[in-house]
């Protein structure tokens, strides 16, 4: 077992001397209501297959195909840590990525020391994986695409690792719902196959680009002024599902305001709101009460949480809008944010939350194509639309 700093620095020396054009994109906010263009290089080698018909560079999502500017070398497994279940397909793609494909693997460090781990079959593997550590060790110019064995938190998971491209992300459906997850493990070996010689159909799921500023406070503690800048500490996050602002703890309702392009739209009254993006409106906005959303649309959904109001439903906005969410002035607590269920922390009078739409999508692999996935998904996963059918009439009955 070889720490990723330890064993690869001198190997990808280059890519930090000679990066990408695409580490510089300028992402600078506009007025227009269009989201901003995504990138279309994911990781080191993969980018979108360009097609010359597309109109006006907007390219069908159905077209939209992987390929590589050189083969890939590298793949980052993504495990759900403690599932016993998970440890025998884990082991045999390790040995088929590194003996077969002669790839080399990451492994998150916490993956390896997991205990279920830790027995003489999995000796041989451990010495041909690299590992390393969430918030340490940056591997994004490390990766050239990424597997996931579990549901879709891992899907998640691998989102929050990376804060600018994404390599390209394909999911084995191990866990229990499975919504992002099209893969079936069965037959994975000529399906990793196809993903390495480049033959395989993408979705871009956009992400929320998320500033979260907390106001200096005297009365801080020292490690929240430790983090100041310029009298206020910043936080930015990539988020792939959705922003939740909430009440917490408080039994008052949640007080907040909803600004965008910096005019107030409303004062959210209730146990809060979700921000989500199109991928996301399948998971807490949904059960709230919202639409559903395909992946390839450009947009941002507004969902209530229980809003003591008959007549706050939700909405639809552009993707290109710039969202801010404050606390209100007549609020009787603080509230509280979530950014895909995890990095939760207390919001207070003064501080703000601002989102907008990422220019860095998730690259995420098809089983079929964007669109025939979607829809299998909501069959299968949340059994949309099933009902027993009406029979038919019959000749007597027509005359009734």
């Amino acid at each position: 077992m070889v720490a990723c700093s330890e064993k690869l620095t001198s190997n990808f020396v280059s890519l930090h001397l000679w990066s990408p054009a695409w580490n510089y994109v300028c992402c600078a906010r506009t007025q227009s209501l269009h989201g901003p263009s995504p990138v279309t290089t994911f990781g080191p080698k993969a980018c979108m297959l360009k097609n010359p018909k597309a109109v006006m560079h907007i390219q069908d999502p159905a077209s939209q195909r992987l390929t590589w500017n050189k083969p890939p070398k590298s793949v980052l497994i993504i495990k759900k840590i403690r599932d016993t279940s998970l440890l025998q397909p884990f082991k045999e793609l390790c040995i088929f990525l590194t003996q077969q494909k002669n790839m080399i693997v990451y492994v998150e460090r916490k993956v390896i020391e997991d205990p279920a781990i830790a027995n003489e079959s999995f000796v041989s593997i451990k010495k041909n994986i690299c590992t390393f550590r969430e918030d340490y060790d940056d591997i994004s110019n490390c990766v050239d695409f990424i597997i996931c064995l579990g549901g879709d938190g891992t899907l998640l998971y691998a989102s929050s690792l990376f804060q600018e491209s994404v390599p390209p992300v394909m999911a084995f459906h191990l866990g229990s719902l499975g919504f992002l997850t099209p893969f079936n493990f069965d037959t994975f070996q000529s399906q990793v196959t196809q993903v390495i010689e480049g033959n395989a159909a993408i979705i871009l799921r956009s992400r929320l680009e998320v500033k979260v500023v907390k106001e200096y406070r005297e009365n801080g503690s020292v490690e929240e002024m430790s983090l100041v800048t310029n009298g206020n500490k910043t936080m930015q996050y990539q988020v792939l599902n959705e922003v939740v602002v909430d009440r917490g703890p408080s039994s008052y309702l949640s007080n907040v305001d909803l600004f965008l392009d910096g005019h107030l739209i409303t004062t959210v009254q209730g146990d809060g709101v979700i921000v989500s993006t199109p991928t996301g409106s399948t998971a807490y906005a949904v059960a709230a009460g919202a639409t559903m959303i395909h992946p390839n649309v450009p947009a941002i959904m507004i969902t209530p949480i229980c809003p003591h109001s008959l007549s706050f439903r939700p909405i639809v906005v552009p993707a290109g809008v710039e969202l801010k969410i404050m606390l209100s002035r007549d609020a009787r607590n603080t509230a509280w944010v979530s950014l895909d269920g995890r990095k939760r922390q207390e919001i207070a009078y003064g501080d703000s939350i601002t989102i907008t739409t990422s220019c860095f999508p998730v690259p995420s692999i098809c089983f079929r194509d964007p669109v025939n996935d979607w829809f299998e998904s909501l069959a299968q996963c949340l059994h949309w639309n099933v009902r027993k059918k009406q029979s038919h009439l019959s000749s007597e009955e027509e005359e009734f």
